[in-house]
């Protein structure tokens, strides 16, 4: 789709979705945040979902294309313009006639570029936003002046808050709390999630859950607790590994408690969630290896959670294949460098995949990883492939990187069963396996 077609469709789509809006007039639950929001999404659809009729954005459809899809409940049409026109006239729809419409959207927010959530503040209005973590390590800074500005930004959908609406903050990031001083409405209310003793809604025990069977020692997932309204929810996270995966959950449940559910159907809501491909999930791997397929996208501080979730578990080798973290701009060098040093304390062996990875081998090998433990490569397939013939029994492989490294690749090479490949990993849609 060239430039102008898509600004023509874009404002097309904008202008029905608010419309859309306007006469349906739904609640609105929007999630932004640096990491974590495509699970944050899902889990609290899940919650929500118990009660109220609702809807959430599809997959990672979180930007100007993709909220106004979501709101008028269309499709990805990618370079079909026959199927981009079909949408336009499903909008036309909604608008023409009286259809059944959610209760309420859940809606994932990103941010790319300057003013990517500015432009949404006199249009979207919600009733609950929720913010994950803003991590002081640089991420997706490419096309902004500084990490603070990122923070500004994502900080603007605040700004969207209805009167009585309610502000969810992460209260173990120091940076996201702070963002209480933006509440736009004295009568707005502000909730905290997390782990730590301040938060109102807390995460307590997460620990990771054991397979025993056969005398096997594998993981299988967390499990933990969340301690609301003075109660305590037990919750098993089965197919996902890492205190960062549980969090979805315990921000679902906060949500829940803004909403005044009964604490039967949120821990309902929580039981139900499922990990979306890509994001710390547990697959089984060729040769008795276990995947920790973390491929949808990457960052330093994801990096860094994910690589401590490697060196925690218990198994013979630790094995970290790991692509380019883009959108770091001038950071780039340094913040590879410095998750090379990282995977060199909980690595006994790293591939890395992408010219800028390079810069985590060269980090590892500063930390003390010899020559013989690091491999590198352009093209993740050929990665996959070598680590194919590598792999012993009881190793433990983790795989991320920044989505156009296509590092899933890696994990269809080496997963036990790759003709499920359509189901588990990410980027399995025709779109995005025609690209190289």
């Amino acid at each position: 789709m060239n430039s102008v077609l898509k600004k023509i469709i874009v404002a097309a789509l904008t202008w029905e979705a608010r419309a859309v809006l306007r006469k349906y007039n739904p609640k609105v639950i929007a999630i932004t945040g640096s990491v974590g929001k495509t699970s944050t999404k899902d889990a609290v659809y899940a919650v929500v979902s118990q009660r109220f009729s609702t809807r959430k954005s599809e997959k990672s459809f979180n930007s100007e294309v993709g909220l106004p899809l979501t709101i008028l409940g269309a499709p990805n049409a990618w370079h079909n313009p026959l199927r981009w026109l079909q949408n336009l006239l499903d909008g036309l729809v909604l608008l023409a006639f009286n259809s059944r419409y959610p209760e309420w959207l859940v809606l994932e927010v990103g941010a790319d570029r300057p003013g990517d959530i500015r432009t949404l503040v006199p249009w979207l209005k919600t009733d609950i936003v929720a913010i994950t973590r803003l991590p002081e390590r640089p991420v997706h800074v490419e096309f902004f002046e500084s990490t603070e500005a990122v923070v500004e930004e994502k900080a603007a959908l605040i700004d969207t808050l209805r009167a009585g609406g309610t502000l969810l903050l992460f209260a173990d990031d120091p940076r996201t709390a702070a963002l209480a001083h933006r509440l736009p409405a004295p009568d707005a209310r502000i909730m905290t999630f997390g782990f730590g003793e301040g938060a109102e809604v807390r995460g307590l025990d997460a620990a990771i859950l054991y397979d025993e069977e056969r005398g096997a020692r594998q993981p299988v997932g967390m499990k933990g607790l969340v301690r609301i309204r003075g109660a305590l929810l037990p919750y098993t996270l089965i197919g996902a590994l890492g205190a960062h995966a549980a969090l979805p959950l315990i921000i679902a449940a906060a949500v829940g408690e803004a909403l005044n559910l009964e604490p039967r159907e949120i821990a309902a809501g929580v039981a139900s969630y499922r990990p979306a491909p890509g994001r710390m999930r547990l697959l089984p791997g060729l040769k008795g290896s276990l995947i920790i397929d973390d491929t949808y996208n990457s960052s330093p501080a994801a990096l860094e959670a994910a690589l401590e979730v490697l060196g925690e578990i218990k198994s013979k080798r630790a094995i970290a294949i790991l692509g380019d973290m883009l959108e770091l701009g001038r950071t780039s060098v340094a913040e590879h460098r410095t998750m090379g040093a990282l995977a060199a304390k909980h690595c006994n062996l790293l591939l890395t995949v992408g010219f800028r990875a390079r810069d985590i081998a060269q980090g590892a090998l500063d930390a003390g990883m010899t020559d013989e433990q690091i491999l590198q490569y352009e093209d993740a397939r050929a990665a996959g492939a070598e680590l194919k013939n590598l792999l012993e029994p009881g190793d433990a492989v983790l795989a991320k990187g920044s989505q156009s490294m296509r590092c899933e690749r890696v994990v269809e090479e080496i997963m036990l069963e790759p003709e499920r490949a359509a189901e588990l990993l990410v980027r399995q849609d025709r779109e995005w396996k025609k690209r190289q």
